[in-house]
C-alpha cells in the first residue's frame, strides 16, 4: 500500500509549503517533479532543491495536501512523511476528541489526525518538515492546551499528570460536597421534612435562608465548578460547544433563574419565583464526583504500561577496571561487562559471557518457566535472575532493548483508532450541538404547553435535557478498551504493534502457518543417509557436511552436527553458491559437489529415481528427502526431520475449536507436507512453495473472500506476513519478521495464535457493549429528560438525577472495560 492510499483525509494548503521527497538524483529528477506538481489544479509554481530533497510550493488557490503527495507519487518518488505526537490537555468528551481533529487537519501539510481521549494523545501524519508550532497552535486554536510528548514514550509523564489531576480532583469534590450538603439539606429537608422547614423558618427565615443558599451554591459554581467556565465558555464563544459547555448552560441557567427569583421575585410570572440552588450546586459536585471516578479508573486502564516501566531495573553492576561498580542504567554503555547475583534484574539486553543461572521471563513470553541461561545465550532486560549469577555483554541499551520497543509497541497501539470507532467519530461531530438545540426546544415546547407554572418546568427540563446527554461515554468507549486489552496481551506475551489488529483478527477465516520454526522446533536432526553403492558413507558425509558449512539454513546445521559427532575432519570449501529454494553446491578437493532438494537435481539433469521408494517412504513418515551429487552423480539420500514443537497440536486443536481453518504454507514437498499435516490435522496444505511464493500462497488462501492470518518466523516470511489481513511473528523470529507482522507472539509456544484471537474477540465484544451502552444511554434518556413520559404518567428526570446518571455512564464504560484486565485464557 502507498503512503498515498493511506492518507485519510483532505486539507488546504493556502501559504506556501515544503514537501521533503526521497529518490531523486540528478537534475533530470528535479525537472520531472517539478513538472509533475505544476500540473496540479490550483498549484501556482513549484522549486525543487536537489540538495536538500524539498519541493516549496506556492498557490494560486486551495489545494488538498494529497494532491500534491499523489503528484510526486505518480512522478516515481516517494514524498516524505512524518509522525509526530501531542498530549492534549482538557479533552472531556467525544466532541473534543472530535474538534481536536478537525483543528488539526486545517494545518498545512498535515494528512491524517488520529486523537485518543484515554491516552490524551494526538498522533498526527504530516508532511516532513512541517513546525511542530503549526500544529500546537491549532490545538490551543481549538481551546486546549498541546505538550509535547518526551522522548521515550507518553507513560511516565502521563502517569505524573493524571495523579496530579485526580489530586486536584479530589480536593474540588471534597470542597464542593462540603458546601453543597448544607445547601441540599436546607432546600430539600425545608421540603420533605416538616421539622426542618419549621426549624428554618424560626432560626433563619426564609429571606436569609435563599440567601445563604445563594452564597453557597456561588462558592460551588465559580469556586470548584469554575472548570467548567473555563473550558465552556470559550467553546460556547467560538460556536465549538462542548460538555463543559453543557454543563455552563445548565447550571448557569438554573443559578441565574434562582438569583433573579431570590433579589427580582417581582420580574418573573406570579407562582413561578422557585430557587433552584440545590440543583446547579448537586450538578457540579455529581459531575466533580463522575470525572474524579474516571481519572481513577483511566489510571488503572494503563496499569500494564506502569507494570512494564516497573521492570526496569534502576542500576547495573558494571566493570571498570577490575572492579564492578554500581551505575546508573542510563550509563551503560554497549560492550558493557555487566555482573548479575541472585535474584537481581537484568538491567538491559545482552549476550552471557561467563557462568550460567535460570531466568525468569515471564515477563517477556509470559511463560511462567525459568529458562536455562549459560555462556552465549541472550538475556533481555527487565527479566529475573534466579539462583546462579553470571556476567554478560551489553548489546542493547536505552531505546533499543527489547523491553523499551515492548513499551513502545504497547503505546502505539493504545493510542491507534479502530474502524469501528468511524461510527462514534460521526456521531459525535454533530451531538452537543443537537443537544443545545434539543434543550432549546424542549424549553419552548414547556413555556408554550407545559401546565402552570409553565417557566418552571421549561426551566427544570431544558436543564435536564443539556445535563444528561454529555458525550463522555461514548469519546472512552473504545481507547479505554483498547488500552485495557492491548495491555492484558502484553502481560501474556501478545504484543498488539497496531490497535487495529485487535479488530482485523477477530474476523479471520483461516490461519496459515509456516512450517519451520512456526509448526517445528526449527532445529532439525539428520534421521537418514543413505549412499549409492559406489560411494563410501564416511567419505560421503564428510564432503557433504564441509559444503554445508557455508549455509546457515537449519538442515544444514544439522547435517554439519551429526558428521562433528562421528569424528569426520570437514575440508575446505570453494565456489560456493546457494540457490533459495532448491539447494547449495560448491567444489571441495577439485570435486562439484550438490546438495539439494529434488528440483535442483531435475535442474541439474540428475536422475534420482534410484532412490524414487527411499524417498516416498520418508515422505511418508513426515521427513524432508534432499540429495547428493559429485561431479555429477547422485551419491546420496539424506533425510532431516525437524521434530514438532510440544505446544503445536494443542494449539491447534484450539484454532479448530474456534472454528477455524488451519493451513501449513511450506518448501517441503508435498509427501512430505502431507504427513505432517496427517500427523497435526491440519486443514490445507500448500507445499513446495520457494520463499518468493509465500505471498502468492497467502493469495491463493484468500480466495473466496476468506479473511487469512498468516504466522512465521523468518526473513523470507516478511512479504507473507505484510500480504496476509494480518501478520503474526513469532517472537523468537527475526527482527525482519517481526517489523513486519501486526501481532508479535514473544514465545515461540503458538499457542499465543489461538490467546491473540481470544483477546481480540474479547476486546471487540467489549467495546460493543461499551458503545451500546453510551449510545442507548443518550438515546434513551434525552427524551425522558425532556418530558417525554410526563402526558403518560407524570414522570420528571430531576437535573440532579441527570447529573448523576451522566457520571455513572461513564464510570460504567470504564469500568466494563477493566474487566478485560482479568481475562484468562485456557
Amino acid at each position: 500500500m502507498t503512503a498515498i492510499s493511506k492518507i485519510e483525509t483532505s486539507k488546504s494548503l493556502p501559504v506556501p509549503t515544503d514537501f521533503g521527497i526521497e529518490g531523486m538524483s540528478c537534475a533530470s529528477c528535479v525537472a520531472r517533479v517539478e513538472k509533475a506538481i505544476a500540473a496540479v489544479p490550483g498549484v501556482a509554481s513549484a522549486v525543487v532543491n536537489l540538495a536538500t530533497e524539498r519541493a516549496t510550493v506556492t498557490y494560486n488557490e486551495p489545494v488538498p495536501a494529497e494532491a500534491i503527495l499523489q503528484a510526486i507519487e505518480k512522478a516515481g518518488y516517494e514524498p516524505k512523511l512524518d509522525t509526530r505526537e501531542l498530549r492534549v490537555e482538557g479533552m472531556t468528551c467525544a466532541s473534543c476528541v472530535s474538534r481536536v481533529e478537525k483543528a488539526l487537519k486545517t494545518v498545512p501539510g498535515v494528512t491524517a489526525a488520529s486523537v485518543n481521549l484515554a491516552t490524551e494523545t494526538a498522533t498526527v501524519r504530516i508532511v516532513s518538515g512541517t513546525p511542530a508550532r503549526a500544529l500546537e497552535d491549532a490545538v490551543r486554536a481549538a481551546g486546549y492546551e498541546p505538550h509535547k510528548v518526551a522522548t521515550g514514550g507518553l507513560a511516565d509523564g502521563n502517569e505524573d499528570r493524571r495523579d496530579r489531576e485526580a489530586n486536584r480532583l479530589k480536593i474540588s469534590l471534597a470542597l464542593s460536597a462540603a458546601l453543597t450538603l448544607p445547601l441540599f439539606l436546607l432546600e430539600m429537608g425545608s421540603h420533605f421534612i416538616p421539622a426542618v422547614h419549621d426549624w428554618v423558618m424560626v432560626n433563619i427565615g426564609m429571606g436569609n435562608n435563599l440567601v445563604i443558599q445563594f452564597v453557597l451554591a456561588t462558592i460551588v459554581l465559580f469556586g470548584p465548578g469554575l472548570r467548567f467556565f473555563q473550558k465552556g465558555v470559550p467553546n460556547l464563544l467560538r460556536w465549538t460547544p462542548d460538555m463543559n459547555s453543557l454543563v455552563v448552560l445548565g447550571t448557569s441557567a438554573a443559578w441565574s433563574y434562582s438569583v433573579v427569583a431570590t433579589f427580582l421575585p417581582g420580574v418573573l410570572p406570579s407562582g413561578t419565583a422557585n430557587v433552584y440552588y440545590e440543583a446547579a450546586a448537586v450538578i457540579v459536585t455529581l459531575i466533580l464526583l463522575g470525572r474524579y471516578l474516571e481519572a481513577r479508573a483511566k489510571g488503572k486502564t494503563s496499569q500494564a504500561i506502569k507494570h512494564l516501566i516497573g521492570l526496569q531495573a534502576k542500576t547495573a553492576h558494571v566493570k571498570r577496571g577490575e572492579d564492578f561498580v554500581e551505575i546508573e542504567i542510563g550509563d551503560v554503555v554497549l560492550g558493557d561487562i555487566v555482573r548479575i547475583r541472585p535474584g537481581e534484574k537484568v538491567p538491559v539486553d545482552g549476550r552471557v559471557t561467563e557462568g550460567a543461572s535460570y531466568v525468569d521471563e515471564s515477563m517477556i513470553t509470559g511463560e511462567p518457566v525459568p529458562v536455562k541461561k549459560s555462556s552465549g545465550d541472550d538475556v533481555v532486560g527487565g527479566t529475573i535472575n534466579k539462583t546462579g549469577a553470571f556476567t554478560f555483554e551489553a548489546t542493547k541499551i536505552g531505546a533499543d532493548t527489547l523491553l523499551a520497543q515492548i513499551i513502545k509497541m504497547v503505546e502505539a497501539a493504545q493510542g491507534s483508532k479502530l474502524p469501528i470507532q468511524a461510527l462514534v467519530d460521526r456521531v459525535t461531530g454533530w451531538f452537543v450541538p443537537a443537544v443545545i438545540a434539543a434543550a432549546a426546544l424542549t424549553f419552548i415546547a414547556w413555556l408554550l404547553f407545559g401546565p402552570s407554572p409553565a417557566l418552571t418546568f421549561a426551566l427544570v427540563n431544558a436543564v435536564a435535557v443539556l445535563i444528561i446527554a454529555c458525550p463522555c461515554a461514548m469519546g472512552l468507549a473504545t481507547p479505554t478498551s483498547i488500552m485495557v486489552g492491548t495491555g492484558r496481551g502484553a502481560e501474556l506475551g501478545i504484543l498488539f504493534r497496531k490497535g487495529e489488529a485487535l479488530q482485523t483478527l477477530r474476523d479471520v477465516d483461516v490461519v496459515a502457518l509456516d512450517k519451520t520454526g512456526t509448526l517445528t522446533k526449527g532445529k532439525p536432526e539428520l534421521t537418514d543417509f543413505t549412499v549409492n553403492d559406489a560411494f563410501d558413507r564416511n567419505e560421503t558425509l564428510r564432503i557433504v557436511a564441509s559444503l554445508e558449512t557455508q549455509s546457515e539454513h537449519p538442515i544444514a546445521e544439522a547435517i554439519v552436527a551429526a558428521a562433528r559427532n562421528e569424528g569426520l575432519a570437514l575440508a575446505e570449501v570453494s565456489d560456493f553458491e546457494a540457490a533459495p529454494g532448491y539447494g547449495v553446491s560448491g567444489r571441495i578437493g577439485g570435486r562439484a559437489v550438490l546438495v539439494g532438494a529434488d528440483r535442483a537435481m531435475t535442474r541439474s539433469d540428475i536422475d534420482i529415481s534410484r532412490f524414487s521408494d527411499q524417498a516416498a517412504a520418508l515422505g511418508d513418515a513426515g521427513k524432508s528427502p534432499l540429495y547428493a551429487a559429485i561431479d555429477g552423480r547422485l551419491t546420496a539420500i539424506i533425510a532431516v526431520s525437524d521434530p514438532v514443537k510440544e505446544t503445536t497440536p494443542q494449539a491447534i486443536k484450539a484454532l479448530h475449536a474456534l472454528g477455524l481453518k488451519v493451513a501449513m504454507i511450506t518448501g517441503d514437498n508435498r509427501r512430505t507436507a502431507q504427513a505432517i499435516a496427517r500427523q497435526l490435522g491440519i486443514d490445507e496444505v500448500v507445499a513446495e512453495v520457494l520463499p518468493d511464493g509465500k505471498v502468492k500462497a497467502v493469495s491463493k488462501l484468500r480466495e473466496g473472500g476468506r479473511k487469512v492470518a498468516f504466522i512465521g518466523d523468518g526473513i523470507n516470511d516478511a512479504p507473507a506476513l505484510s500480504e496476509a489481513d494480518i501478520g503474526l511473528a513469532v517472537g523468537t523470529g527475526t527482527d525482519i519478521a517481526i517489523e513486519s507482522a501486526d501481532v508479535v507472539l514473544m514465545s515461540g509456544d503458538l499457542n499465543g495464535v489461538p490467546r491473540a484471537i481470544a483477546i481480540s474477540k474479547a476486546t471487540i465484544r467489549n467495546i460493543r457493549q461499551n458503545l451500546f451502552w453510551a449510545f442507548a444511554y443518550n438515546v434513551s434518556l434525552i427524551p425522558v429528560a425532556a418530558g417525554a413520559l410526563y402526558p403518560l404518567n407524570g414522570t420528571l428526570l430531576s437535573p440532579i438525577l441527570a447529573a448523576g446518571a451522566m457520571g455513572l455512564s461513564s464510570v460504567f464504560v470504564l469500568a466494563n472495560a477493566l474487566r478485560l484486565r482479568r481475562f484468562k485464557t485456557n
